[in-house]
């Protein structure tokens, strides 16, 4: 046997039991008719010219109804006699190739078929001024050449910091549309700075460049839209700031606020940027955000397959499996690391030989006296958290929670010959 194995061999598993979490489920139905009635604004209208070609600006992050939005915006300014065609706006992802970025937007269901207009994909960008700190601004070339851009995006809450925007339009302005480069000289001062920086960058992009309008959503716990709005250049922040709020309110959330051991079955760049959403682990990659539950001791047990290798926000976890680190593709994960300049993610945590070590060790090193009261809660991914599980010490707390119900007995956790969950 193993030194680590003799560890944490006589440490107890507390019996888990499924529970039911509730959220807000408000949600837009009839999403084209919800927007057109939104474009169909005299404002709107009017910004668009017959014969324009128009930079339609769309991002690589798994947006509800992305398709469907695209479509009727571009629907909408083709009825106007515009020429739309779209522009792939992910700073560096898409390993930051032209190709690359056109793949991730047809992965996405994003096609030239799919939104009936052409994608038009370069990393090449024009530099279209610097902040007072010398902080330069960039945008994608292609974008900068058209008679108009529109950007599409869903605001949310960012994971590395805390400011009036977050991610969304700004972002997507100042980030997205700078591919690489923009990416890089946005991160290049640090999370820090960021709440200043976005909007600061978005406005000189929006004072340079002909923005006509922008299309945000809000998605609810369930990733669905709750709400659409288009908005002109001049209401973007101010809007913005309210649908952040709306965001923030519409989170998802493991309604449990301090827990001992936090499993997560797995994690991947199709899950969150970060793995796993650090919003409903309390687990940040920086200082510059706060929120969540408070964990004392995380374990990651391995990566989705859609994730191929990049398993950013490992690091973020005090515990791994030998499972996951041999399925990490290295060179995938650090290039993240590199762009955003936040490492911490990328680094391999404590490594076990299988889940049941992994979790054991968690629970020795979860800072209590009584191991079989431990306060365990274990999450398949930070998108899938409508039904959670927990060890039989949360069973009080689950009974008195409005927004929780519990649906099995709890029962003992089981194991496969290796070691794994089964």
């Amino acid at each position: 046997m193993g030194i680590l194995q003799e560890l944490v061999k006589d440490i107890p598993l507390p019996k888990m039991a499924k529970v039911k979490q509730e959220f807000d489920r408000t949600q837009v139905d009839d999403l084209t008719a919800a927007l057109n009635e939104e474009l169909d604004n005299d404002k709107i209208k009017q910004s668009v010219k017959p014969g324009m070609e128009i930079a339609i600006a769309v991002g690589s992050r798994g947006m509800d109804r992305l398709v469907e939005t695209t479509a009727v915006t571009v629907k909408f300014l083709q009825d106007l006699g515009a020429k739309p065609f779209i522009v792939p706006c992910m700073g560096s992802h898409g390993g930051a190739t032209g190709p690359g970025q056109k793949a991730v937007l047809e992965h996405l269901g994003v096609s030239e078929e799919s939104v009936n207009a052409e994608i038009r994909s370069s990393m090449e960008v024009i530099k279209v001024g610097e902040l007072e700190n010398g902080l330069p601004v960039y945008v994608d070339k292609i974008a900068s050449e058209a008679d108009g851009i529109v950007v599409i995006n869903r605001v949310k809450p960012h994971t590395a910091f805390r400011g009036r925007v977050e991610s969304g339009i700004m972002k997507m302005i100042s980030i997205g549309l700078g591919k690489q480069k923009g990416a890089e000289a946005c991160h290049q001062l640090g999370f820090k700075h960021m709440a200043e920086h976005v909007p600061a960058m978005a406005k000189m992009t929006m004072s340079k460049m002909p923005i006509l309008f922008a299309v945000a959503t809000v998605e609810n716990a369930f990733d669905k839209v709750t709400q659409i709005e288009v908005l002109t250049p001049e209401e973007v922040e101010e809007r913005e700031t309210e649908l952040q709020k709306l965001a923030k309110e519409m989170l998802p959330q493991i309604h449990v606020p301090q827990i001992d051991v936090l499993v997560i079955d797995e994690i991947g760049k199709n899950i969150s940027g970060d793995g796993m959403d650090p919003n409903i682990t309390g687990r940040y990659p920086t200082p510059y955000a706060y929120g969540g539950p408070d964990v004392t001791k995380m374990v990651v047990l391995d990566l989705t397959p859609e994730t191929e290798g990049n398993a950013n926000g490992v690091g973020t976890a005090d515990f791994t499996t030998q499972r996951l680190v041999d399925k990490m593709d290295r060179e995938a994960t650090y290039a993240n690391g590199l762009t955003s300049t936040v490492v911490g993610p990328t680094h391999i945590s404590t490594t076990l030989p299988n889940d049941e070590q992994a979790i054991k060790a968690a629970i020795k090193t979860c800072n209590i006296l009584d191991f079989t009261q431990v306060k365990m809660v274990r999450i398949k991914n930070t998108l899938e958290i409508s039904e959670i599980e927990v060890s039989e010490a949360l069973l009080d707390h689950v009974e008195q929670h409005d927004s929780m119900e519990k649906i099995s007995e709890a029962k003992e956790m089981e194991f496969n010959e290796e070691g794994n969950l089964k």
